[in-house]
């Protein structure tokens, strides 16, 4: 077990350990990663951490000790209601991601049933297939029960007949994506509108990832769909700021049409002897450096910024998909409204195809199969990599050439038959047996297309299960 160290260690030192730490980490500012970095440039970078340094050691927990946070808080709350066309009466709060925002969607809707309707003893929530996990783990933590609907195989879109029939008494909230992560694709919303008015039911819109940036496409001509404020059903928006906003990690909203639906996701406890609590979100002590940096690069962009940036990122992105489908064998899935594009094969298989763009240089996701979803290779366009599309339509073409004149060897029919047939139960006894079979024993390596055809074979469950097993043996 490691004891902390008898002596300090100089700035100097501290700084030279901090950057060895980080040789291996996913570079961030390069412009070559397709997911989890959103990068606006040096000159937002320094925003950032100009605002994060003089904000971080001041707390959110009390907004009368540090008046700053209020008012931070109720201007970037207020432009972002004005951007998502918000009625006058909407409020909002700054959450710590987008995790957090769709978990309080959750706890708000659940809490307002109660209030209004105590038959609801074994609260619901309707949810299509392609809805964000954050919402199960809303689900798992605040008791409410999924319900879920399938989606258009072409599309990807909400399922409405399905929405419509499994509605009931105990349904408390029906939610669709503005848009999904997985495929890009915006949910009917207007149509989820009518429904959730039909059944006075609250119909949240997850706009983390897509709810900045499609108002900003909108703006330069775009035909987007409806999915804000100004669909009359909608009551509740979840968007991220630390994606498509650029604000540093830690940053995102939930917005809400009426206070009273905002009042059930707080937390008060007046119960115990020690001060008063009251809360908004989930955290009671947190930083004022996110909210700090979120209104700091918003207000460093502004408008113009925003639309030159969205500009790159359209432009980037109706590129990619004028030339992936014109790739032999590769296929893009539904029609993405957004820069987010799932790319799938029938002809080489996707994850060898993630492995040779990895040796290339470029961080690309793959994704696996759920439902009718198929194994599938995603980007995630922003503004770094925008000016890269060339380069990376260069290499793309060429390493499907390399899978096609070279395809990898998948792994043996018997193993990917008993991942198939694996439970949970199984997993937990024979985890290190596995992980030593995929060449995965002293972490995981490299290539991780034979890992990625096992994991897809396994059953959902044993999926969570080997999930939760991985992440035991990181953190120890």
């Amino acid at each position: 077990m490691n004891t902390l160290p008898q002596e300090g260690l100089s700035r100097d030192a501290i700084d030279t350990a901090l950057d060895e730490l980080r040789a291996e980490d996913l570079p961030v500012d390069d412009g070559r990663a397709w997911g989890y970095v959103y990068d606006a440039g040096p000159e937002v970078a320094a925003v950032q951490k100009l605002a994060l340094t003089k904000f971080m050691s001041l707390n959110g927990l009390d907004p009368t000790v540090f008046p700053s946070l209020e008012k931070l808080e109720n201007e970037v709350v207020g432009w972002c209601l004005a951007h998502l066309h918000a009625p006058e009466q909407a409020v909002g709060t700054f959450t710590s991601g987008g995790t957090e925002s769709c978990m309080l969607a959750v706890k708000a809707a659940r809490d307002w049933a109660r209030d209004r309707r105590p038959e609801t003893t074994a609260p619901q929530m309707i949810l299509p297939t392609t809805a964000h996990a954050a919402f199960h783990k809303g689900a798992s933590y605040f008791g409410v029960e999924v319900v879920p609907v399938s989606v258009d195989p072409d599309t990807f879109q909400a399922n409405l007949d399905e929405v419509r029939a499994k509605i009931n008494d105990q349904t408390i909230l029906i939610v669709g994506s503005a848009a999904g992560y997985a495929h890009g694709v915006v949910d009917p919303i207007e149509e989820l509108g009518r429904i959730a008015e039909e059944h006075a039911l609250p119909l949240h819109v997850d706009g983390c990832i897509g709810g900045f940036l499609l108002n900003l496409f909108e703006e330069l001509g775009e035909d987007v769909p409806p999915f804000d404020f100004r669909v009359p059903g909608v009551t509740s928006i979840s968007m991220d700021l630390h994606k498509y906003a650029f604000a540093p990690k830690g940053s995102s909203v939930l917005l809400v049409r009426d206070p009273e639906l905002r009042r059930a996701q707080y937390f008060a406890c007046a119960s115990w002897s020690g001060y008063s609590v009251v809360n908004a979100t989930m955290q009671s002590t947190k930083s004022g450096g996110p909210l700090a940096g979120a209104w700091a690069v918003m207000r460093f962009l502004g408008k113009e910024g925003y639309l030159r940036l969205a500009k790159d990122i359209l432009a980037a992105t109706k590129q990619l998909l004028e030339e992936i489908p014109k790739i032999e064998g590769l296929r893009v899935l539904g029609k993405p409204n957004m820069g987010l594009i799932a790319i799938a094969s029938d002809a080489i298989d996707v994850f060898q195809l993630c492995d040779e763009l990895g040796e290339r240089g470029w961080f690309v996701v793959p994704q696996l199969t759920f439902g009718n979803s198929p194994r599938n290779m995603h980007l995630a366009v922003e503004a770094a990599n925008a000016h890269k599309v060339p380069a990376f339509l260069e290499d793309l073409r060429a390493c499907v050439r390399l899978c096609r004149e070279r395809p990898a060897e998948p792994p043996p029919a018997p193993v990917l038959q008993m991942a198939g047939s694996l439970t949970p139960e199984a997993l937990r006894s024979s985890y290190a047996e596995l992980m030593k079979m995929v060449g995965a024993e002293g972490g995981l390596p490299k290539r991780r297309g034979p890992i990625n055809h096992i994991i897809d074979a396994l059953p959902t469950e044993t999926k969570e299960e080997l999930l939760k097993q991985f992440l035991g043996e990181l953190f120890q």
